[in-house]
């Protein structure tokens, strides 16, 4: 069924589907030196443990995973127990010349947990904090935790749950991503406004760096501080560059159970866009005012018509209100919202008989995309995402500049694609544009010639790529709302970024990592 959608929205026929690799096929490379012998009980290098650490979930990564392209993995895959393990583990590997690349859930999407061979280094180590996982202390008193870096997204709700507490952080890898990945990566979550990147939940972290003698950074638990620039604000979205989070304390609400939403449809996305811009700037805060184009509601069966989504929650008091304030808004502007608003008491029943709302139907997609990219693959299509933010005023050129040039790019390498958008994000003083796109697999037709077909659809993916992020920049945009770097936006996070600010992060990497042994060629040279 996804196959012959994608097809029907291109105008072109169903190819032909390839299986996916077998890990029985994979064959490695061996490691190019043993782990050193202080971290014998902590290194794994099996074939497994060393494929799963290679690649995050990039279309070029699943598009080398899916051609059994495993030729750079990492010699070796720590898994410290403690922080006193990864104090060793990261000067064991400076002392033996191994460069070390933080993991997290492995889920980047921008080559931030790849692991070539820098210059001058012996080997690499990929670190996996997945046993660092609990919630070690909660105060309900300030309504904090303190939250181990390897700790998943359920993990945590699980253990926060026993307290009648949330993080209410739902990036869309929440399955798989950890506390210490969304601290590294400014991980943006799932609610639209106030409280959605991670930064505006932490208290206070813990890193290890290899400063000498003592390479524990640990900030001070406070609300808000005008001491001086914000040590926290330095750290957070250093993606593993500057240390290894090992812990943080995390601003904790009670878990919300009243609810209230609505989807507004629109017959022109002009009209769609200022509804939402006049939502945004209200001062209601909606947990949800996120903006489909309509072939992102097509896609998650939402409708055929541009469709705002509004929601809000809370934990203690009706939102009925504030929805029909949003909704008005969004009414004024030419909306209608045919199945009305939508109130409910409780944790959302997703079993429930009946017709789905279309904010249900899109939640349901959301969690689904990342699944639906590899089955996509497999069935002869490139598809992928990028994503920005930009003020009100300079959106709309920034849309028609990204649609023109990703279009290009997609006819001239592809034949064909289709190119969609939402809101993922809004803000006062701009959105969060999410830009989705299809397009047939080049090469894909030469299926007994995988080698063939991947360096083809790598060329198309990276023209598309460069065409987008050129068009973002120049038209004011960031290269990254919140998908972070990595080694894929350092390019264009260089031309971003004032020179003098990244001759300063410079001497931030020498004082805390002076050999270069964390995630080289991330962020910094």
């Amino acid at each position: 069924m996804l196959a012959q959608s994608a097809a029907a929205l291109l105008g072109i026929s169903v190819p032909d589907a390839s299986a996916p690799p077998s890990l029985a096929d994979l064959k490695l490379p061996p490691p190019r030196l043993p782990p050193p012998a202080a971290l014998s009980t902590l290194a794994r290098i099996d074939d497994h443990e060393r494929a799963l650490h290679t690649y995050g979930k990039s279309f070029v990564d699943q598009l080398r995973a899916w051609a059994l392209d495993f030729a750079s993995p990492p010699d070796m895959v720590l898994l410290p127990r403690s922080e006193a393990d990864v104090v060793l583990a990261l000067r064991a590997c400076r002392d033996a010349g191994i460069a070390v690349v933080p993991f997290g859930g492995g889920t980047s999407v921008v080559g931030g947990v790849e692991c070539p061979l820098p210059d001058g280094a012996r080997g690499v180590a990929s670190l996996d904090l997945r046993h660092l996982d609990r919630v070690l202390q909660v105060d309900p008193i300030s309504r904090a935790a303190r939250i181990q870096a390897g700790a998943t997204g359920p993990q945590i709700e699980t253990q926060l749950a026993v307290h009648g507490l949330t993080l209410r952080h739902f990036p869309q890898s929440f399955e798989f991503s950890t506390l210490g990945g969304w601290l590294a990566t400014h991980a943006g979550g799932h609610f639209a406004t106030v409280y959605t990147h991670i930064d505006d939940l932490v208290q206070s972290v813990r890193l290890v760096t290899l400063a000498e003698p003592d390479g524990i950074i640990q900030t001070r638990r406070l609300p808000a501080s005008g001491a001086g620039p914000s040590p926290e604000r330095l750290l957070l979205g250093s993606e593993g560059t500057l240390g290894v989070f090992t812990e943080a304390w995390m601003r904790v609400q009670i878990r919300p159970h009243l609810r209230s939403n609505a989807s507004v449809t629109f017959a022109e996305m002009s009209s769609a866009i200022a509804a939402t811009q006049a939502v945004a700037q209200s001062g209601l805060f909606p947990s949800n005012c996120r903006l489909l184009d309509s072939g992102e509601a097509m896609l998650a069966g939402a409708g055929t018509q541009p469709t705002l989504l509004l929601g809000f929650e809370s934990a203690d008091r009706p939102v009925r209100e504030r929805l029909e304030s949003a909704l008005s808004l969004a009414l004024a502007h030419g909306g209608s919202c045919p199945q009305g608003a939508q109130h409910r008491e409780g944790a959302p029943d997703r079993h429930a008989a009946g017709a789905q709302t279309s904010s249900e139907a899109w939640r349901q997609a959301f969690l689904a995309a990342p699944y639906r990219q590899s089955a996509l693959l497999c069935s002869g299509f490139l598809a992928d995402t990028f994503e920005t933010a930009c003020t009100w005023d300079q959106f709309p050129a920034l849309s028609r500049a990204v649609r023109r040039a990703v279009r290009d790019a997609l006819v001239q390498h592809c034949g064909a694609g289709h190119l969609m958008m939402r809101f993922t994000h809004v803000y006062p003083d701009g959105p969060a544009p999410y830009f989705t796109y299809v397009a047939p697999l080049p090469g894909s037709q030469l299926r007994e010639d995988r080698a063939t077909c991947v360096a083809r659809a790598s060329a198309a993916w990276l023209a598309v790529k460069t065409a987008a992020s050129d068009a973002i920049l120049e038209h004011g945009g960031t290269i990254t709302h919140h998908h972070a770097v990595g080694r894929m936006h350092k390019p264009w996070y260089q031309r971003e970024r004032p020179p003098l600010f990244a001759q300063a992060l410079r001497a931030v990497k020498q004082t805390l990592d002076p050999h270069a042994t964390l995630n080289p060629g991330v962020l910094i040279d």
